[in-house]
This record gives C-alpha cells, structure tokens and sequence, in this order.
C-alpha cells in the first residue's frame, strides 16, 4: 500500500505546466496524481512469452465515485503495460478525501504479479452499488498460443472481485479486504473472451450486470492479439455475452447469448446503462464484415443497441439490434511534422462511450468519427429522450479550433457523463496545441452542454484539464497508447475526469481532476 500525495502549484501540477486559459463558465481545479512507481515486484510476469513491458505506465483508466458517500473515488487502471497484450496487472487507486490523497490498491489472486494463475490482465473496470460495494471487472489471459493454434489465444478469462462497503470505513482499503476473484467465463480452446464492462444496478445492490464479446475463432485464423478484432474466416463470429449476479457478487450466471450477429461479424465495446425505470440497456459496436441485413455495404461499425426491461432475463428488438450510427472512424495518427509523422495512435477508434441521465433516463453517445471533415476523426455525439427508440442527428461536439494543420485537428478517447444538475460533459484529447517537430503535444478538455444538446450551439463552453504533454512517450502496442477508454464521473455538479497523460520520465499515469461551475 502506498499513499500518493502530490504537491500542487495553483491549478496545475508543477510538472504538468500551465494549459491554455479556460474558454467557458467551468473552472478546472488542481490535476493529482492517482498513480505511482508500480507496486509489483521488478521480476513478476516477466516470463510471458514476447513483447516489451513498459514498467510504471499506467493506462486505460476507469473511475467511480461511491453512491454513499462522495469522497470515496476508485479509479482503475492497467499497470506496467507491454507491447503485445495485456499487463502485468490491474491496480486501483482508492481515495477516501475526495482524490485529494490516493493509495494503490492490488488484487490478490489475478495474474501472477498478485499470486494468481494468469500472465497478465487487461480492460479494467469498476462500478459501485447503491449500499456502497465496489465490484471490479478484469479480462485475464496468458499470452502464449496453444499447441496447433498459431493464431489463436492462450487460456483467457473473465474475474470478478469485490471490495465490501465496510472495507472503506477505516480511510484505508486493504488487499485482504478484496474477495476472491471469481472466474465467471473460462476459454482454453484459442478462442477469446474480449472488451468486458461490469455495471452495478443502480436501483438494487443485489444486482450487477457484466457484458463482453467472445470471439470464436476457426484454427488457423491469425487476430490481432491485442484487440481481436475484424474477422477471421468463414468460420469466425463474435457474439455478445452476458452475466449477472442476483446476490450482490456472491454468484455469478453462466454467461449468456445476448446477441449474435451471426458469421464472420461481432461485436465489440459493450457497455450497460440503466435508467431511471430500472430498464438495461447494453450498447455495442456492431461490426458487420460480411453480412449486412440493412442491405448497407460490408465492413461496416454500427453503434448498436438492445435492452432488457426484466434486468437482464430477457433482451429486445428480438433479431437484429437496434442501429443507432455509423461508426466512420479513420484512426488517429501522429501529425505531418514530427518525430514519427504517421505512425498509429491507439485510441478509442473502434469504440464509444455511453451515459444515462439518472433523473430522466435520457441515453448520451459519444465516439471518434471522420464524417465531420472526411478527413481527421473529431468526437461525435447523439442522444435520445424516449428510452432509446429515436435518436438525435449525429454532430460534433468537440471544440477544437477548425484552423491550422489539418493533422493537429485531431480528437479521440470521448468519455460522456451526466452531472447532478442534468449537465452533459465529455472528455477527450486532441492535438491542437502541437507543434511540429520532435514529438506530439496533447491536451485533455471537457465540454458541456446544459439544454437543447442536440445542437451543435449548446456546445461551445470548453474547460482545459490538463497537458499539454508528449503522446509519443506513450507505451507503443499497436500504436502509441494511453488506452482504448479513460474515466469520468461526477460529484454533485463538479465532473471528475480520471485520465493518463505521459511525462518527461514516465510513459504514463493516471490523474484525477475535478471540472467545476
């Protein structure tokens, strides 16, 4: 256990300079540092077989704020990275100060760096429950292919963990006080369980709803090992899968079919919201490769949806799900004129981001998309007021200046969150700030919308989080990455963004901020 307290010089780290002056109403206060020297012993997990490991990065953050009580913060992230899939660990940061003050938290019994049977761990994710427990998601695999399977996986699975209301009573969250992970989807065969998320029921913390893609592999298919994604032979298919605990994480169901595209298609980035009528609803990229029964063209990513309105027994439209948008993402590259110009960014290009307004049940989406300019990905962004039936006209969210190198216009990783008082925010990076040569200068922003946010107008107040700071000294797998999501949350009406950024001696943390009225 080790307490991270950073020093602060007005609102920005000393190290973290000071950005550009605020553009709206909302104020960014001080950038904490939530990470710290990874808690991992140097020689753990080493023996996986290839790739590099990028010791003391951080990356793919994930956050929550209890229901029960607004200064316990947990944030989740991916701990020492390496090139070639997964890391050495999932470890949280657990603040009972309102992220003033984080100590990192390991769990026992996940990869072998915390005396589990697993090389590594990936996609962290954490929700809480209404009476304050904490339930935590990880996807863990072991990296090296199984006989007769070159292009497959090696054992992979899913784990749940939870971390008991009474654990945080006492300002200091234990290891011993997490339970024993429960490994609720198991594959050995080459296949692979792939891109989880754990949504605690608001409404009842006897329920929890945990939802991934599996995909099937035909034997010789050769998938990214990383991402698994884009098909992989007539025989290839990537259904949804879904489980739940009825009894506050005690049990888990054997996983499910929530929906099945059918051959050579998948899906990808599920994530359940639920509303104020206790209603689910689980969002997902549709990647249809082959078959498309909108008689639309192939290879396209749909953003997808069904819902449950009997908490998970049952899933509508029967069929095909309901298509919300295209997904019409370029991927993001390093701009003309620096070190590396062209090189991949690894971002969010193939996922999205999804929010419920708990008063009202009004659903927010929020991805990278290219049709805005044709050229460059900016953030996208849609919502419905009656239960996800319509949806508004898709428009662009992000503020980021339409002038200059066209390279430097550029903007991913969108998270989307409700505030208290109905506000809508979201997060992302761009590169506006960069300038050429050397490497690539980034900056992390919120903007908001208060009313009519299906206009594009409603969207003009930009708060500055953090940065700027270098993406190429990112951890490079697939691309310089800083993860394929980051966190946001709220407290009251003061969004909370929990993010990575890089530094001059570190390929990346993970920090906290808060983004006030």
């Amino acid at each position: 256990m080790r307490r991270i307290v950073i020093p602060v010089v007005g609102c920005s780290l000393i190290f973290l300079g000071v950005g550009p002056a605020l553009a709206g109403p909302y104020t960014t206060g001080p950038v904490i540092q939530a990470s710290g020297t990874s808690p991992f012993d140097p020689t753990c997990g080493l023996l996986a077989e290839g790739g590099t490991v990028f010791f003391d990065s951080e990356v793919e953050p994930w956050v929550d704020v209890s229901p029960v009580d607004s200064d316990i913060v947990v944030g989740i992230w991916q701990q020492d990275r390496w090139s070639n899939g997964g890391a050495r660990g999932n470890v949280a940061g657990v603040s009972v100060d309102g992220g003033a003050t984080w100590d990192l938290l390991t769990f026992p019994g996940v990869t072998d760096c915390t005396g589990g049977d697993f090389d590594r761990a990936s996609d962290p994710w954490l929700s809480f429950s209404p009476n304050g427990d904490l339930h935590v998601m990880h996807l863990v695999l072991d990296i090296a292919t199984l006989p007769g399977r070159p292009g497959g996986f090696g054992p992979n699975g899913m784990m749940a963990q939870k971390i008991p209301a009474a654990a945080f009573s006492d300002g200091v969250v234990d290891e011993s006080e997490v339970t024993d992970p429960i490994l609720i989807a198991f594959d050995d065969r080459g296949d692979l369980h792939d891109k989880n998320s754990m949504t605690a029921d608001p409404h009842d913390p006897d329920f929890v709803y945990a939802v991934w893609d599996f995909l099937d592999l035909p034997t010789g298919a050769a998938i990214n090992p990383d991402r698994g994604v884009f098909g992989g032979g007539l025989g290839f298919k990537g259904a949804a899968l879904f489980s739940r605990t009825t009894d506050g994480g005690e049990k888990w169901s054997e996983p499910e079919v929530l929906y099945n595209p059918g051959g050579v298609n998948q899906t990808i980035g599920n994530q359940i919201v639920v509303d104020d009528r206790g209603v689910l609803f689980d969002f997902f990229n549709e990647i249809l490769n082959f078959r498309n029964d909108d008689r639309g063209s192939q290879f396209e990513f749909n953003l997808s949806m069904k819902l449950s309105p009997d908490r998970g027994e049952t899933w509508l439209p029967h069929g095909r799900p309901l298509r919300i948008a295209k997904i019409q993402s370029l991927g993001i590259r390093i701009p003309a004129g620096d070190d590396n110009a062209g090189a991949p960014v690894r971002t969010a290009d193939v996922l999205f981001d999804v929010a419920v307004d708990p008063a009202n049940g009004n659903l927010y989406a929020v991805w990278q998309d290219a049709r805005f300019s044709g050229s460059v990905d900016e953030i996208a962004f849609t919502m419905s007021t009656d239960g996800g039936r319509t949806w508004s006209s898709v428009i662009k969210v992000n503020q980021t200046p339409p002038t200059g190198p066209v390279d430097n216009r550029q903007a991913h990783t969108p998270s989307v969150h409700v505030a208290d008082d109905g506000t809508v925010g979201v997060s992302y990076y761009d590169f506006r700030n960069n300038a050429p040569g050397n490497g690539t200068d980034t900056d992390h922003w919120l903007v908001h919308c208060h009313t009519a946010c299906g206009s594009p107008a409603s969207w003009t107040d930009e708060a500055h989080v953090a940065g700027p700071f270098d993406i190429q000294r990112a951890p490079f797998a697939n691309g310089f990455f800083l993860g394929d999501y980051v966190g946001l949350d709220n407290v009251g009406d003061t969004f909370t963004p929990f993010f990575t950024q890089t530094t001059a001696t570190d390929p990346a943390n993970a920090y906290y901020a808060t983004v006030s009225p």
